[in-house]
C-alpha cells in the first residue's frame, strides 16, 4: 500500500510539474527576438489580451538624418515623426484559441495595419502571422529575455 502511495506521489508531481511547465510557454508576456533578429518587442498583458511594443532596435539611428528611428513610412504625417521605440505594434489582441490571440499588427516597414494573430508555439517562440486579403505571412519569434 505504502508503494502504491509513492507511486501515485510521484506521478501526481510530474503531471503538475508538466502542467505548470505548458502554462508558461503558454504565456506570451515577455520580449520577443524578430525572426531578422532586428527588433526586441515587449509583449504584456493588457486589458483581457496582449499588447507589444517595440523595445531595442538593432539600428537606432537613422543613418541619413543621426536622430533617432521614427515611424517615417507611416502615411499620417503626426505619426510619421514618432519615435520607433515604444512604438506600439498590436492593436486589439484578444485570445482566440488556446496560447492564441487575434486583432491586428502594425507594420512599420510599410506604415499598414493588418489582421494578425499570435500564437506561443512553445516556451521559446511565438508564431506572429499577418494577412491581406487572403494572402498570409508570418514569422517565429524567439524569447529575448527580460
Amino acid at each position: 500500500m505504502t508503494s502504491r502511495f509513492a507511486i501515485l506521489t510521484v506521478l501526481l508531481a510530474a503531471l503538475l510539474g508538466a502542467n505548470a511547465t505548458y502554462a508558461q510557454s503558454a504565456d506570451a508576456s515577455g520580449t520577443w527576438l524578430t525572426q531578422a533578429g532586428d527588433a526586441r518587442v515587449k509583449i504584456s498583458k493588457c486589458g483581457g489580451g496582449i499588447c507589444g511594443v517595440i523595445v531595442w532596435l538593432r539600428e537606432p539611428t537613422d543613418t541619413t538624418t543621426g536622430q533617432p528611428a521614427t515611424d517615417s513610412k507611416n502615411p499620417n504625417p503626426a505619426l510619421a515623426r514618432r519615435p520607433m521605440i515604444g512604438l506600439p505594434l498590436f492593436s486589439g489582441m484578444q485570445p482566440g484559441g488556446p496560447n492564441k490571440w487575434s486583432g491586428q499588427i502594425y507594420n512599420a516597414d510599410d506604415g499598414s495595419t493588418y489582421a494578425s494573430s499570435v500564437t506561443v508555439t512553445g516556451a521559446e517562440s511565438l508564431r506572429v502571422e499577418g494577412c491581406v486579403g487572403a494572402l498570409c505571412g508570418g514569422e517565429t519569434w524567439t524569447r529575448a529575455g527580460p
